[in-house]
């Protein structure tokens, strides 16, 4: 993107949007994160700068520029803005001596550029006629004006600004050839210099910071330096101009026009709303005196710590002070001598206004960051924008991006946030899986064998107890033998199930009949007797899934086996197994009213081994069985229960695994 004379320093922006906020053109875009200044939206006003507390934004310099011209021993003359003494506070009075000892030929003051354009002033008030004029000594304004108010382009009063003013007399005194450089507290000037109508007047422009690095560069110790005066030509009341009101005190308006037809205005907030009032015809004064700043004692660049009132005071204590000094017969005979240069200047509108998206449209980008209704709309300010619907209409202008709201930010970083901790839970459990399942893996081998032998050992026993006194007591030792070698061989099988590596045999079946044929075979069980098993298809439709069938019923008998045996002290005994298809998924719960499951206990279920059923009644491996199943189908699966209400399952699972 082309830098204008204010740009931003990509690696010190740090998402804070003040820069948004304090912008009246709207001219800074985010683009990844990053406040962007658009240079051919931007009026250089320099409020971006005044309030970026992590100094990210920089301005063009004409430092280098003007080094080359004083060092080549060219003539250079300096143009100190009437605002010095509020950025030089301790030292001003020797500020020209510093700079002449920094290689300037003279030193003069902006201030009798003010002078020279005060009658033009005067003579535009009073032969006004229904037109509200508007002033345009600051540059920041007419620039503003002709970019996004360019109906009122004809409004401006067409009389350069004190700077130009000077800048022509001084040509037209000691020639073109000598070399102008405009210093003061305004960013603004930096493009004002090098606009089309007054090109060529002025060389450079520095700020006061600049110019004190400038002196610093050539060791100038100002500290050190006499008091001197300023070069001819001296000013009388233009010194006043910096102040709000200055340019009305310099033009002499009379009191009476003053108090009824004119008014002045200074401040962004102000300038942007009478500037409003002006276009919708509210205001009915002769003429707007406006400053962007709060007089030029506030410019972005004045590097003083002091308030506004010690710095305006300042500025006021110099006025009185130099005001009678100046020889009234010889201002007035430079005044006469510039009676024939032209003060005069054009200013064309560059309307830079981007076109208004539709209602639909900023209802779209509203509710891209969940603003539905108007109760939605916080109007926070935190994106840099007044209201939540000012944002969505500078996102359609692509002046701004939808993570810049930060309510939205904050729900979606919760939403992150809890993803990231679920998705951690459930790597932890399968990595708890994993190891688990290579044990399991070698613990099944190694039993399995000599299991089989005490199995066949024990039927070969039993079938010889004819030859065993106290027959009855053998055959129950044999026959718990039996059992608990069963029970071993039970446990090996899960535990070569639960170390399978994920190999899934997937063919497509009815998931309604599915569940049906397991229901017929589980109610033969004991445990299921007086159970009410209820099946409840909400979509009313065949659903077919793609899965492995052999798994997915060893997963719903694991299930529905838990959910029965939670029932066993109820009266009542109810299961309810529900599904439906949503989207491209199925959708199951397996809810019972059986005693729950202890709060402590949830996060605990799918690992493997921990069971809260009596010795003998269960392995611990299961739901951890269960859970490995549904994730080898991409799947997901959730308990939640209440103690002494019952238990829910939630299922769900792609319709289709191929």
């Amino acid at each position: 993107m082309e830098h204008g004379i204010v740009s931003t320093i990509g690696q010190k922006c740090k998402r804070c949007y003040s820069c948004i906020r304090e912008c009246p053109a709207k001219a800074i875009k985010v683009v990844n994160g990053q406040a962007v200044v658009i240079a051919e939206r931007c009026i250089s006003c320099g409020h971006c700068i005044k309030v970026c507390s992590q100094n990210a934004k920089r301005t063009e310099s004409d430092l280098k520029k003007v080094r080359s011209m004083i060092t080549s021993g060219e003539e250079v003359f300096a143009l100190i803005a009437p605002s010095f003494p509020a950025s030089f506070t301790e030292n001003y009075p020797k500020l020209p001596s510093a700079l002449r000892k920094a290689g300037f030929k003279k030193v003069c003051e902006t201030s009798f550029g003010a002078d020279l354009i005060s009658e033009l002033y005067q003579k535009e008030i009073l032969e006004s006629n229904n037109k509200t004029l508007i002033s345009s000594t600051c540059p920041a304004i007419y620039t503003y004006i002709e970019k996004y108010f360019p109906e009122l382009t004809e409004n401006l009063v067409c009389i350069v600004s004190p700077m130009i003013a000077l800048g022509k007399y001084l040509k037209a005194e000691f020639g073109n050839e000598i070399k102008l450089v405009f210093i003061g507290p305004c960013i603004a000037k930096k493009d004002e210099y090098k606009d089309d109508e007054v090109a060529g007047i002025i060389d450079a422009v520095l700020t006061f910071p600049e110019v004190k690095n400038l002196l610093t560069d050539f060791e100038i110790k100002i500290n050190e330096l006499g008091i001197s005066e300023f070069d001819p030509p001296h000013s009388q009341k233009g010194k006043a101009f910096p102040l709000p009101g200055g340019l009305l005190k310099s033009a002499g308006i009379p009191n009476d026009i003053l108090e009824k037809e004119i008014i002045v205005v200074e401040g962004k907030d102000k300038v942007t709303d009478i500037i409003n009032d002006i276009k919708s015809e509210n205001i009915k004064a002769k003429f707007v005196d406006m400053l962007f700043c709060e007089g030029c004692i506030s410019g972005p660049a004045i590097d003083s710590n002091l308030n506004y009132y010690a710095k305006r005071n300042k500025v006021i204590h110099y006025v009185y002070e130099k005001l009678h000094s100046c020889d009234r017969q010889i201002w007035k005979s430079n005044i006469y001598n510039a009676r024939n240069l032209n003060l005069r200047r054009k200013f064309i509108a560059k309307d830079r206004r981007r076109p208004m998206p539709s209602e639909e449209k900023i209802a779209e980008i509203l509710l891209r960051s969940n603003k539905i209704t108007g109760s939605d709309e916080l109007n926070c300010s935190a994106c840099g924008y007044k209201t939540c619907r000012e944002y969505a209409i500078a996102i359609s202008k692509g002046l701004a991006e939808d993570d810049m709201c930060l309510p939205y930010l904050i729900e979606k970083l919760k939403k992150a946030y809890d993803d990231l901790k679920n998705t951690k839970d459930q790597l932890h459990t399968a990595e708890k899986l994993a190891s688990i399942g290579e044990l399991a893996a070698g613990v099944a081998h190694e039993i399995n064998n000599p299991l089989g032998s005490i199995m066949l050992y024990a039927e070969l026993l039993k079938k010889n107890l004819g030859k065993i006194s106290d027959q009855n007591t053998s055959k129950e030792d044999l026959q718990f033998i039996i059992e608990e070698a069963n029970r071993c061989k039970s446990i090996v099988a899960n535990l070569l199930n639960f170390a399978r590596q994920g190999s899934v045999n997937i063919t497509k079946f009815n998931f309604e009949d599915f569940v049906k044929d397991i229901i017929k075979t589980l109610k033969i069980n004991p445990i299921f007797a007086g159970v009410n098993l209820k099946v409840n298809n909400i979509s009313k439709e065949n659903i077919f899934l793609n899965a492995d069938k052999s798994q997915l019923k060893q997963v719903f008998t694991n299930l529905l086996s838990n959910a029965a045996e939670s029932l066993e002290e109820n009266k009542e005994k109810l299961i309810q197994i529900e599904f439906q298809q949503k989207d491209q998924n199925i959708e199951i719960s397996v809810k019972d009213n059986g005693c729950g499951i202890p709060k402590e206990n949830i996060s605990k279920i799918f690992t493997p081994f921990f069971t809260t059923k009596k010795i003998g009644k269960g392995t611990g491996l299961g739901l951890a069985i269960s859970y490995g199943i549904i994730k080898m189908h991409k799947g997901e699966i959730e308990v939640y229960s209440l103690e002494n209400t019952g238990t829910e399952v939630k299922i769900k699972i792609p319709i289709n695994n191929n």
